[in-house]
């Protein structure tokens, strides 16, 4: 068993990349080879998909592995980047911050307080209140921080859908990266968090020249980021229901009197009797199945102005 340097066993997302580093480093994942994907990881270590995912997430902020088209997740050939600290460390609310993320990362949100966060740091919990007031602050500006590692372009892409894309998909791999980050983020309420606020800056950028309202840009960011945090939320459940039942997604079964209602609604249900395996627990093509609709529904809409 692997043990963090606290003495505790590390997560399983952590202990699932560091057996796929292994393999790199050694030489038996060459640059250039198919690494495996996240339902293989899901089905090899018996986890759930959303563990699988976020160890995806950690060899690629690793820069051990990257995306390909047409060929999947392969291992990089530029090696695995450094993550440099500044001299003299790191700020103490900054400090806090990672250390709360930390936690959540390997352990949801729920487990994240004042008096876990004062433990892990190694101080009297009301000394952090001198950093942060309340946790509805602390996870503000935990949402807040990861927000700020995705690097925004000032340009981007050339053209409105590649940039849509590119914001899109870099905030789906800020959530899959951070499950918890989807019960942070709210549309009615929203956060006032400069990072989160330069995602929102971006896309109304992007938009300009379109001959959109501000209302219309407005709500096309909204929509955008609607589709990144609605999708890893359901990875969020999956990877919140597998931790407490110890079932993971690809070893859950129906029960037995759901079996029956399926077998015996199969002719009045025909179609969705013949769903292939696997369908809707694809979140990644469920995600850019929507990214594209919306996508191809907002062409047609500038085509018609």
């Amino acid at each position: 068993m692997i043990m963090s340097a606290t003495g505790r066993p590390d997560p399983p997302y952590l202990v699932i990349a560091a057996e796929i580093r292994s393999r790199i480093e050694s030489g038996e994942l060459r640059p250039g080879d198919r690494v495996p994907s996240i339902r293989q990881i899901a089905e090899r270590w018996g986890g759930a998909v959303a563990t699988a995912t976020r160890a995806a997430a950690v060899l690629r902020e690793q820069g051990l592995v990257e995306p390909r088209v047409g060929a999947g997740t392969v291992v990089s050939a530029a090696g695995p980047r450094e993550s440099p600290r500044p001299a003299g460390g790191p700020a103490k609310r900054t400090r806090l911050l990672e250390a709360a993320i930390a936690i959540a990362d390997a352990e949801g949100i729920e487990a994240v307080s004042i008096r876990r966060l004062g433990a892990h740091l190694g101080v009297r919990p009301m000394s952090l209140y001198q950093s942060i007031t309340s946790k509805e602050e602390l996870l503000m500006h935990m949402a807040d921080h990861v927000f700020g590692e995705v690097i925004l372009p000032v340009k981007g892409p050339a053209g409105w859908r590649a940039k849509l894309e590119f914001i899109a998909r870099a905030e789906w791999e800020l959530c899959r990266g951070h499950l918890w980050l989807p019960k942070t983020v709210s549309f009615m309420r929203p956060l006032f968090a400069p990072n989160m606020m330069a995602h929102t800056e971006w896309v109304l950028r992007a938009l300009d020249g379109l001959g959109l309202s501000m209302e219309i840009r407005v709500r096309e960011a909204l929509t955008i980021h609607s589709i990144a945090v609605t999708a890893a939320g359901s990875l969020a459940e999956d990877d919140y229901t597998g931790n407490t039942t110890g079932t993971s997604l690809h070893r859950w079964n129906p029960t037995p009197p759901v079996r029956e209602w399926k077998t015996v609604n199969r002719t009045r249900f025909p179609l969705l009797s013949a769903v292939p395996q696997g369908t809707a627990e694809d979140l990644e093509g469920l995600f850019e199945y929507a990214l594209a609709r919306h996508l191809d529904g907002l062409a047609a809409m500038l085509a018609d102005c």
